[in-house]
């Protein structure tokens, strides 16, 4: 599976304010290039804070012959039932765990063109995940956030590629949520390594697209 992370940030690297409330960062040019980028994926792939703040509905703008699968890591199946991310415009895949609450897991189930597996006991495995998902058809997985799922998604080796939109905007903010947080890399050769392959200009900001290297042992 090639993993594609996507995500806009502000100019000091966060993706929205210290009161988690969603900001427009980037521009119309910007948001036609992630609609293309959707379209072009098998599978789009949030976390479960990402839906309770925005509440994302992670389909295409424009028309399509198949929307993605739209997918939520929430290990303990808290997807609100009225979150756009359960409509019937696209499939749903809720990614949970055996430790959820079953009356939850069995409410998400109801949801239309919803489709809940479980990966992990108390917290979601992403690397069974992830298999598990390539086993239905997903070659291709879009992320876009937030960042403790993309920084999951880097401690377990599972990102191809990185595609960051810097915005014109300075945030602030100690708690702010920034592109990769969690527990964090503390030991710099554990880090991963990026290799620039793109840059430009779109909207009032820059377009970053990186590789991402191996790390070595």
């Amino acid at each position: 599976m090639y993993v594609l992370v996507n995500a806009a940030m502000s100019v000091d690297g966060k993706l929205s304010t210290v009161r988690r409330e969603q900001v427009a960062i980037s521009g119309s040019e910007d948001f036609r290039r992630v609609d293309a980028l959707r379209a072009d994926v098998d599978a789009v792939m949030v976390g479960i804070g990402t839906v309770l703040a925005d509440d994302p509905s992670l389909t295409v703008d424009e028309p399509v012959a198949h929307q993605p699968t739209r997918i939520v890591v929430d290990s303990r199946a808290r997807t609100p039932p009225t979150a756009r991310i359960l409509d019937d415009a696209a499939p749903t895949v809720v990614v949970t765990t055996t430790d959820a609450q079953q009356a939850r897991v069995e409410q998400l189930q109801s949801a239309p063109s919803t489709t809940v597996l479980s990966a992990g006991t108390d917290r979601v495995d992403l690397v069974k995940a992830l298999d598990r998902l390539a086993d239905t058809g997903v070659d291709r997985l879009l992320v876009e956030g937030g960042g403790e799922l993309i920084f999951s998604l880097f401690a377990a080796e599972l990102v191809d590629e990185l595609s960051v939109y810097v915005g014109n905007v300075l945030l602030g903010g100690d708690h702010a949520p920034t592109l990769a947080d969690g527990a964090g890399f503390t030991a710099p050769e554990t880090a991963p390594r990026l290799e620039l392959i793109d840059v430009s200009e779109i909207d009032d900001g820059v377009l970053l697209t990186w590789a991402v290297s191996e790390v070595e042992p």
